[in-house]
């Protein structure tokens, strides 16, 4: 079978296609056939050697990815022959809180990845995928949408009525998107694209800031909420953004902090923390609960993953580029054949 490797932590460069003998499952373990992965920003930081000590290469990258399941080790019970499977981001974090243990089970990370043609995983680190989706759709699944959803549903429970602001149209905030519109939010969404915010309305934005033009977009964002503040910010800029974020939300409002897209380091002034009681919540993916608890309401209302290109297997380092060049609108899959 053929499987791609992280030789190193040298970039996009050190992505290489190799061959390995086939694999078996083992007790409790599930063989996957591979049929899509879905790249995440988290990819290209494993790719570059920054995401920490406990990454070791080589390594077969990329958290998501979904497929059919081919064959099952003796004593699993949870999912059979045929049936339309993801494998979920910490494959020990089934329910409960994060914990130091499972956080070393990261697919594409601490263990090996999806980005190969066959796979297997324990039963257990496995959810069933949603009907009406398709394999590329599917594999979009288990790190943005899982990460979006623990945002807003399970740390967030939000309510019809409330304001969310979104950062940018990468994975998770487009994710976040389709999810706060079911439960009847507001959202506001930024982005440096006329063109992205076009396609965010079409999917429901209430409304659209352009932070290039718009630089200081937080005081625009005080401006569209009668200058109270969004209730929630679901910030993926990281260090570089989070200043602003903390004026756009209202006082006790929430940060769901994702992601370091804007950058992880910069002197940021815990004050307005204190000052407006503001509720700063980590967000590391999800467990398998929070993952099935989504797929139930994704199946009710019939949301399907925006997917901006799929590439081919062999193209997976193209694949790699795109995403590093920020042209994508939600996600980017490649398609395993």
């Amino acid at each position: 079978m053929r499987i791609y490797q992280v030789e190193n932590g040298t970039g996009i460069d050190a992505l290489s296609l190799v061959d390995q003998p086939e694999i078996e499952p083992s007790y409790g373990q599930v063989l996957i056939k591979v049929r899509a992965t879905a790249l995440n920003y988290r990819d290209l930081v494993v790719a570059q050697g920054a995401y920490g000590p406990a990454v070791k290469y080589p390594l077969i990258p990329i958290s998501d990815g979904a497929g059919e399941v081919v064959a099952v080790g003796e004593g699993v019970t949870r999912v059979k022959v045929g049936d339309h499977v993801a494998g979920i981001f910490f494959q020990k974090w089934l329910d409960g809180t994060l914990t130091k243990e499972k956080i070393k089970s990261d697919l594409g990370g601490t263990i090996n990845g999806m980005l190969a043609e066959y796979v297997t995983l324990h039963e257990d680190g496995l959810v069933t995928l949603p009907e009406h989706l398709s394999y590329e759709e599917g594999a979009t699944l288990p790190c943005a949408a899982v990460t979006a959803w623990h945002a807003l549903m399970t740390q967030g429970k939000i309510t019809a009525g409330e304001r969310v602001l979104l950062l940018g149209t990468g994975g998770v905030s487009i994710f976040a998107l389709q999810l706060a519109k079911i439960y009847g939010a507001e959202v506001i969404i930024t982005s440096s694209s006329d063109e992205k915010l076009e396609r965010a309305q079409e999917l429901g934005a209430d409304a659209i800031i352009n932070y290039k033009t718009t630089p200081e977009w937080h005081k625009e964002v005080y401006k569209l909420t009668e200058r109270n503040g969004v209730d929630r910010v679901i910030e993926v800029g990281g260090a570089g953004t989070l200043a602003k974020s903390m004026q756009a939300v209202r006082v006790s409002g929430t940060i769901s902090l994702i992601g370091i897209l804007a950058g992880a380091k910069a002197e940021v002034n815990p004050l307005p923390v204190i000052m407006k009681n503001l509720n700063l919540q980590g967000i590391y993916v999800g467990s398998k609960d929070m993952f099935e608890s989504m797929n139930r309401a994704i199946s009710l209302h019939q949301i399907k993953p925006v997917i901006d290109r799929v590439f081919p297997f062999e193209e997976a380092r193209k694949a790699y580029s795109y995403l590093q060049s920020g042209a994508h609108f939600g996600k980017i899959v490649i398609k395993v054949d």
